[in-house]
């Protein structure tokens, strides 16, 4: 049996290089290891003038232990249809097949590559696509973020998340970063292998496809290039829908499907300048550091506001899915070499604030934010202030240090005028709270940029303890848009446990 050694702590400063951790294990060993990994990578940065970075190593002297390859079914036989390709419909896929099925995905947007063309008319200031978007479309809304990894919740999947990305050509460092991100860019890539490897194993994929009847088992759907709509009738179909699939969760409804309502945060984008992000901290040593992130949440108001979904020298994205709205979303490439840093600015909403105890007054709370920030400004342009007129109550003028990433335009408004006054006066005192972790945060030459509206589902499709609806039990609900994830990662280990669940049943 192998003996496999671990060291935990094993600090380098910014001048020493990786290769010091192979040789302390061939130190410890008396000779070269036959395997060596690193487990976890972080930096400390919490003293100015003694940042590092901080590791942990397993090594053996023996080979690199196997991995107990997974069971596969052994009929199949059966039609599975996933709704969906976002991380938990491909990651749902793509055990599937591991297990033996052939699964058929269903996408409303296009492939990864028409979506960017689609993608970037719209940014560039032409029409909305309303099937494929920063929204819909092979990848999901996670496609244009910053591909960020790390996640809040702990179960057994989020190990394979990550080795899954790593064997479709997600970097390495993936496996054993704190804050592992694979960028915007790359993760564009990471899809295309997904998609070769799901088609070669006998899966298929129908873009442009609207998953939009049921009855009973029987799903209705309509090939909207060809403008032919058809009926199946799939012995499981799974509902990885995304949070901005308004009207598919309508059609649930209105079939029985058993749903329920879910809070949700609200907010805007803050952008500041990468380098002073980089700067509050690091101190002097930022240039000689990865692009420095945040997290920060302030309890100073009625209510708790926090930050999500930071993008390191990103950029703000256009990101309605719907005509006559203005969203907004953050994405960063790989190398993160924006001049600007952005992240949501949110403030937790609830059911007092919908106005209705309607099952679905929480999307329409939604919509009317997004509709009052396109009426106040002029063809999807986003209403953006000044951090230091916000603060102060008046519209601005005029940008200075930092400008807007917006790539469709912004005009000045007083965002009091569009966000929830439960909303804008959390967020007056919540700035300054968090400026006092981070010294920028407050900069009068930053940015808000409304409106940030899609940060989590508003409807959750009720499951039972097997993985399928409570009310259909051929239905099995996953992911972000299902309620039970938010993020790349949760969202791709919800669609591996729904596989896995699926494998159950039928083994």
């Amino acid at each position: 049996m192998a003996v496999i050694y671990k060291i935990d702590n094993v600090k380098l400063n910014l001048l020493q290089k990786e290769d010091e951790l192979y040789l302390l294990a061939t130190r410890k060993l008396g000779k070269k290891p036959s395997y060596f990994r690193i487990l976890k990578k972080s930096l400390d940065a919490r003293k100015k003038n003694d940042i590092h970075y901080v590791y942990t190593i397993e090594f053996s002297a023996d080979n690199q232990p196997t991995k107990k390859p997974l069971e596969r079914i052994k009929e199949n036989n059966k039609k599975i249809f996933i709704v969906g390709s976002g991380p938990a419909g491909l990651f749902c896929a793509i055990r599937l097949i591991d297990r033996g099925f052939a699964p058929i995905i269903i996408e409303r947007g296009q492939s990864v590559e028409e979506r960017m063309e689609s993608v970037n008319v719209f940014s560039n200031g032409g029409a909305l696509n309303l099937q494929s978007n920063v929204q819909f479309g092979e990848g999901g809304a996670g496609t244009f973020s910053d591909g960020k990894l790390n996640t809040q919740t702990h179960n057994g999947y989020n190990a394979e998340v990550l080795q899954i990305f790593e064997r479709f050509g997600a970097p390495k460092e993936i496996l054993y970063l704190n804050k592992p991100h694979i960028g915007s860019d790359k993760l564009r890539e990471v899809l295309l292998n997904i998609r070769k490897y799901i088609l070669s194993n006998g899966g298929e994929f129908r873009f442009s496809t609207l998953f939009d009847g049921i009855d009973g088992k029987v799903c209705y759907f309509t090939d909207m290039l060809n403008n032919i709509r058809y009926s199946e009738t799939p012995d499981i179909l799974v509902l990885a829908i995304g949070h901005s699939a308004r009207d598919t969760f309508q059609l649930l409804r209105d079939n029985g499907v058993a749903l329920e309502r879910r809070d949700f945060a609200v907010g805007v984008r803050i952008e500041h300048l990468q380098s002073d992000v980089g700067y509050s901290q690091y101190g002097k040593a930022y240039d000689k550091l990865p692009p420095a992130d945040y997290k920060l949440v302030s309890h100073a108001g009625d209510r708790t506001a926090f930050t999500f979904c930071m993008c390191p020298g990103g950029y703000v994205m256009p990101a309605t899915s719907e005509f006559g709205g203005v969203v907004t979303n953050g994405m960063s490439n790989y190398a993160r070499d924006g001049e600007n840093a952005n992240s949501a600015l949110l403030v937790q909403v609830d059911g007092k604030d919908f106005g209705s105890e309607d099952l679905f007054a929480g999307v329409e709370f939604q919509r009317e934010v997004e509709k009052h920030a396109f009426t106040m400004t002029s063809n999807y342009k986003a209403p953006v202030q000044l951090i230091g007129d916000f603060l102060k109550g008046k519209t601005s003028s005029s940008f200075k240090a930092v400008k807007p990433t917006y790539s469709r335009g912004v005009e000045f408004v007083n965002l009091r005028d569009i966000l929830p006054r439960a909303v804008t006066e959390t967020l007056t005192v919540a700035i300054p709270d968090m400026a006092k972790r981070l010294k920028c945060f407050d900069s009068a030459d930053g940015i808000l940029t409304g409106v940030e509206t899609r940060f989590s589902s508003p409807i959750r499709i009720l499951r039972n303890d097997y993985g399928q609806s409570v009310t259909h039990s051929s239905i099995y609900p996953c992911g972000e848009g299902s309620g039970y994830s938010g993020g790349i990662t949760s969202s791709a280990s919800d669609g591996i446990r729904t596989a896995d669940k699926i494998y159950n049943k039928y083994k």
